[in-house]
C-alpha cells in the first residue's frame, strides 16, 4: 500500500518516520500531476509546494495551529493531505471541491483566499486572537514572492512587527516568479539575498546574531542552506526575525528549521526557495504554460491546438493594443502582474518602452495610470474585473474625480467557470456606473469589443470596457480602429409587445430567446451613459421591457433602466434579469448561466412566467 493512501489527515502524516517523508513527497507530487491532468487547474505552483506543505503539517499541530495560504492556488497538496485526496477528481468541477482554500470546505482551510497578499493580515489577526483568548497556538502565513509586491503585505508586516509576544510565522515561498516573471525592486532584493557574494559576506557575521537553537541548526545544515540567517535585512527592520534562505525542497532542512522556529517567540520570517513545476520536467521547463492548464496527458504534456479556434476576447484586446500603439505613440500599457492573462505578451515584445508590469499592486496600477494621464500620455490599464475591485478608492479619487484620461480594459467580466466566486467579475457594472465621469461599455461580440476599446481610448476621460472570459460568438473582426457613438444603442431585432434590452454577453442569447416570442432585442452597448432615447422609444412601442445582463441585478444595468423610467415618469412593466444576490460557485460557465436563468431557455421562461407570453407559431 502506498504511503499517500494511509494519509487521511495531518495526524497520520505526523505518525510517519522522518525518513518516510521523501517517499511521500514523490507520491504526492505524482498524485497532483495525475489529478490536475484529469480536471485542469493550477499545476506549476502546486508542484513547487509539495515538500513545504508536508513539512508544515508535520511540524505544526494543524488545524489547531493555523495555516493561511496566500492566493491559495498552491494548496492542492494541502487539500490531499487534509482528507480530500479522494475528492480531487471533482476539483474545480460543479459541486466539487474548490481550487482555492474555503472555510466551508475544511477546518484546515482556516481562511478563504484567491486574491493575493492577504495571508499576513489574516494570520496576524489569528495570532492576536490567540493571545487575546489566552490560547497557545501558532499562525503561519505562506506567501509567494509575487504576492510580496503588494502593499497590503507590507502594511500587515508593519503592523505585526511591533508584537514581540505572538506566535506568528511568515513563510516566503520564493520561486522567482508568480505567474509572469517577477518584476520590481523587491525581486532584485531577493536575488541579492540569494547571491553568493551576499551570502559569503553574511555567513562570517551570522554566528554573532544566531540564537542558540539556530546556531546548532546552522552547523548541521550549512550545506543545505544558503546562510540560514542573514542579519540586518529589510524584513528585520519590520520587526521580524529573518531566517534563510533555505532549500524549500529539502525536507532535511525544512523540518528542523521549522521545529526550531516553533520554539521562538515573536514574529518570525522564513525565506524558502522553491522551483515552480518541481519534479515534472515539462512544467519546470515552462512554468508559465503549466501554470493553469486544462486537461492533458502527463506523459505527452500540453499539445498545441490542432484546429483553429475562435479568438478569445483577451486575444482581441491584445491585437487591438498593438494596433492602437502603432497608431498612437502616447499609448502606455499597464498590467498588475497579469501579462499572459491579459493578453499583453506581444505588446511587451513590440513596445517594451511603453509596457509596465507593476507587480501585484492593483491600487498602484490605477494611480500610476492617473499620474501618466496628467502628463498627456494615454494609459490603458488591462485588469480583471474582480481585481479592479481592489483599487476602487483609487479609481474614484485618483482618476474619476480628476476626470483623467485612463482606459480600463476589464477582462473576465461575468462568470468565469472553474475559478469560481473569487474570480468572477459580477459587480463591475454596479460599482462603475455610480461613479461620475465614467463611461462604461459591455461588448456583445469580438468586433464590438475592438470598437469599444477604440471608443474608450479616444474618450477624454475615464472609460471602462468589459468583456467576458474565453471566446465570443465568432464574429468577423474588422482591422480598422473605428469608434462607436457614445451612449447609443443598436436595434438588433424588431419584434412586438416585448422589448429585451440586452447588455454585453447577453445580446446573443437574448436574440435566440426572442425568436420564440417575436420580441424586439436591443444591444444597449453602453451602461453609462445609457441610451435614454432608445429606452423611451421601446417603452412607447411595447407592452413591457426586459433587461438582461451577466452581472449582479442589484445596482446593475437593469437598475439603470429602472432609474431612467422612474425619472422620466414612464410607467412601464419591467423585468430585470441578471445574476442573483449570492456568490456563485465554480463550474462550467454554460451550466452556471443556465442555473442563473441567463441562457436562451432561461430568459424565455422568465419572460413567459412574468408576462404570460405564448410562443409564436
Amino acid at each position: 500500500m502506498s504511503l499517500l493512501n494511509t494519509i487521511n489527515s495531518p495526524a497520520d502524516l505526523r505518525a510517519l518516520n522522518r525518513h518516510q517523508l521523501s517517499a511521500l513527497a514523490d507520491e504526492l507530487r505524482q498524485y497532483v500531476i495525475e489529478s490536475v491532468s484529469k480536471t485542469g487547474g493550477h499545476l506549476s505552483s502546486n508542484l513547487g509546494t509539495v515538500e513545504l506543505t508536508i513539512a508544515l503539517h508535520y511540524v505544526f499541530n494543524t488545524p489547531e495551529d493555523r495555516l493561511v495560504w496566500d492566493v491559495g492556488h498552491q494548496t492542492y497538496p494541502h487539500k490531499i493531505l487534509t482528507g480530500r485526496r479522494d475528492q480531487m477528481h471533482s476539483l474545480r468541477q460543479h459541486g466539487g471541491i474548490s481550487g482555492f482554500p474555503r472555510r466551508v470546505e475544511s477546518e484546515y482551510d482556516t481562511f478563504g483566499t484567491a486574491h493575493s497578499s492577504t495571508s499576513i493580515s489574516a494570520a496576524l489577526g489569528m495570532a492576536l486572537a490567540a493571545k487575546t483568548k489566552g490560547e497557545s497556538r501558532h499562525a503561519v502565513a505562506i506567501i509567494g514572492d509575487g504576492s510580496m509586491t503588494a502593499g497590503m503585505a507590507f502594511e500587515a508586516m508593519n503592523n505585526a512587527g511591533v508584537y514581540d509576544d505572538i506566535n506568528m510565522l511568515v513563510v516566503l515561498n520564493d520561486n522567482d516568479m508568480s505567474i509572469s516573471p517577477p518584476v520590481g525592486a523587491l525581486n532584485r532584493y531577493l536575488a541579492r539575498l540569494m547571491s553568493g557574494k551576499f551570502y559569503a559576506a553574511a555567513r562570517n557575521v551570522g554566528k554573532s546574531v544566531l540564537p542558540t537553537p539556530m546556531l546548532e541548526l546552522a552547523r548541521r545544515f550549512e550545506e543545505h542552506a544558503k546562510g540560514m540567517v542573514v542579519p540586518a535585512t529589510m524584513f528585520e527592520e519590520f520587526g521580524f526575525n529573518y531566517i534563510g534562505p533555505i532549500d524549500g525542497h529539502d525536507l532535511e532542512s525544512l523540518i528542523p528549521t521549522l521545529q526550531n522556529i516553533k520554539n521562538l517567540k515573536g514574529p518570525q520570517f522564513l525565506h524558502v526557495v522553491t522551483k515552480k513545476g518541481q519534479g515534472y520536467k515539462l512544467a519546470e521547463a515552462d512554468p508559465i504554460l503549466y501554470h493553469g492548464p486544462g486537461k492533458f496527458n502527463p506523459a505527452e504534456g500540453i499539445k498545441p491546438a490542432t484546429t483553429a479556434a475562435k479568438k478569445t476576447y483577451t486575444q482581441v484586446f491584445g491585437d487591438w493594443l498593438c494596433d492602437m500603439a502603432s497608431a498612437d505613440d502616447k499609448l502606455i500599457g499597464i498590467t498588475p502582474a497579469m501579462r499572459e492573462g491579459s493578453g499583453m505578451v506581444e505588446f511587451e515584445q513590440r513596445f517594451p518602452q511603453r509596457y509596465y508590469d507593476v507587480g501585484i499592486a492593483e491600487q498602484h496600477s490605477v494611480t500610476f495610470a492617473g499620474g501618466l494621464a496628467t502628463e498627456g500620455l494615454k494609459p490603458v490599464v488591462a485588469i480583471y474585473s474582480t481585481f479592479l475591485q481592489r483599487a476602487y478608492d483609487q479609481l474614484i479619487h485618483d482618476v474619476a474625480l480628476q476626470n483623467l484620461d485612463v482606459t480600463f480594459a476589464l477582462d473576465r467580466a461575468g462568470l468565469v467557470g472553474a475559478d469560481g466566486a473569487t474570480h468572477a467579475g459580477n459587480y463591475d457594472l454596479a460599482y462603475l456606473r455610480c461613479i461620475p465621469n465614467m463611461v462604461v461599455m459591455a461588448a456583445s461580440d469580438e468586433n464590438e469589443c475592438r470598437q469599444m476599446l477604440t471608443t474608450g481610448y479616444h474618450y477624454p476621460g475615464p472609460a471602462a470596457i468589459r468583456y467576458p472570459r474565453g471566446a465570443g460568438i465568432g464574429a468577423a473582426i474588422e482591422n480598422d480602429l473605428s469608434q462607436l457613438p457614445i451612449g447609443k444603442a443598436e436595434l438588433k431585432r424588431q419584434g412586438k409587445k416585448i422589448a429585451i434590452l440586452a447588455f454585453g454577453s447577453m445580446v446573443h442569447p437574448a436574440i435566440l430567446a426572442a425568436t420564440s416570442i417575436d420580441a424586439t432585442v436591443v444591444n444597449m452597448r453602453f451602461i453609462k451613459p445609457i441610451d435614454q432615447e432608445m429606452i423611451r422609444a421601446m417603452a412607447a412601442s411595447h407592452d413591457a421591457l426586459v433587461t438582461v445582463e451577466e452581472g449582479c441585478i442589484m445596482g446593475g444595468a437593469g437598475s439603470a433602466v429602472a432609474e431612467f423610467l422612474a425619472s422620466a415618469n414612464l410607467n412601464k412593466p419591467l423585468l430585470i434579469l441578471g445574476l442573483p444576490d449570492q456568490f456563485i460557485d465554480h463550474g462550467d460557465p454554460s451550466l452556471l448561466l443556465a442555473e442563473s436563468g441567463l441562457n436562451p431557455e432561461g430568459i424565455l421562461t422568465s419572460i413567459q412566467q412574468r408576462f404570460g407570453i405564448e410562443p409564436s407559431v
